[in-house]
């Protein structure tokens, strides 16, 4: 008789075998494709179920905060962000993709939860340093370069409360954008690549996701959340880590909301469903000009490509 898959890893976790690549690093000796699509299960209910209720969480106890009231227009309010509050809520809520992530891979896989981050293994702090501000003078250039190729957008004085926007934005998004590269280009894309096998079945099948999962887009913005899904799951192949991805991803969302609430708002910028062909080329061109100044940083570091 055939033996039934284990689902739950039992015992100590362990280490990869040597000389793999990141996206199938989930892959020890013994294990099952059925771990994966499992995983992947639970990673998604925990998408569909435990984000909402934490964000509806933390936006009930900010309304307490703010002394009660009419609760139906105070979340309309800020799930528009047109209150600090919501994108708050948001970004919290999505951190909470960390651990989940790091659970899965622990209990579900039985590998070591440092084989998420890097094939070191573990988060390249250095190397994270240096591509923050790589992406921050890239992404920047590259957005100033298409202001003077197609005009710049008119500045203001700042939107009503900008500063109390500016100081959650400054603290939750880098939780919110590291935490969707660990669930995205981490978990997934290792247990995509791991299950079927192939690299580019990884980068391909998680960068779609990403892409899918951000809701209503008219096809440019729909293209440019894929080539960016992509370029940073490349990212993660060639110089073997997370970290790359989570630099362009901090500083792209940062920026974003920074411009905005000097152009037009953050309620604006939230309820953006369609992007221009033009300004999604100029966006992709920004992440390609990360993406090669991240390869040859993470050379002229010798950073490790495949696990020891």
């Amino acid at each position: 008789m055939s033996q039934e898959p284990q689902l739950i890893a039992t015992g100590a976790p362990s280490d990869p075998p040597s000389g793999l690549t990141y996206p199938l690093a989930l892959r020890l000796r013994g294990s099952s494709p059925f771990q994966a699509v499992f995983g992947i299960l639970v990673a998604f209910s925990a998408f569909a179920l435990l984000v909402p209720l934490f964000s509806e969480l933390v936006l009930r106890v900010a309304h307490l905060v703010r002394g009660g009231g009419d609760y139906a227009a105070y979340r309309q309010q800020a799930g528009a962000y047109e209150l600090a509050e919501g994108p708050a809520a948001g970004h919290l809520a999505l951190a909470l993709l960390i651990p989940v992530s790091i659970l899965i891979v622990r209990y579900i896989h039985g590998v070591r939860p440092r084989w998420l981050f890097s094939v070191q293994p573990g988060l390249r702090w250095r190397y994270l340093a240096i591509m923050l501000v790589v992406a921050a003078l890239a992404l920047n250039g590259v957005l100033w370069l298409s202001f003077l190729a197609k005009g710049a957008p008119v500045f203001h004085g700042g939107q009503d409360g900008w500063l109390t926007f500016l100081l959650v934005v400054a603290v939750t998004s880098p939780l919110q954008t590291a935490a969707e590269e660990v669930f995205f280009r981490g978990y997934l894309l290792q247990a995509i690549g791991s299950a079927s096998g192939r690299t580019w079945v990884g980068v391909v099948g998680s960068a779609v996701l990403f892409a899918l999962l951000h809701g209503v887009q008219n096809p440019a913005l729909f293209a440019h959340r894929l080539a960016f899904g992509l370029i940073a799951g490349a990212l993660v192949v060639v110089t073997g880590g997370l970290e790359a991805g989570i630099a362009a991803h901090v500083v792209n969302n940062i920026a974003a909301y920074a411009y905005a609430m000097f152009t037009t708002s953050v309620a604006e910028l939230r309820a953006i469903t369609a992007l221009s062909w033009a300004d999604a080329g100029w966006d992709i061109l920004g992440f390609l000009t990360v993406a090669l100044l991240a390869i040859l940083l993470a050379r002229r570091l010798r950073m490790a490509a495949a696990t020891p």
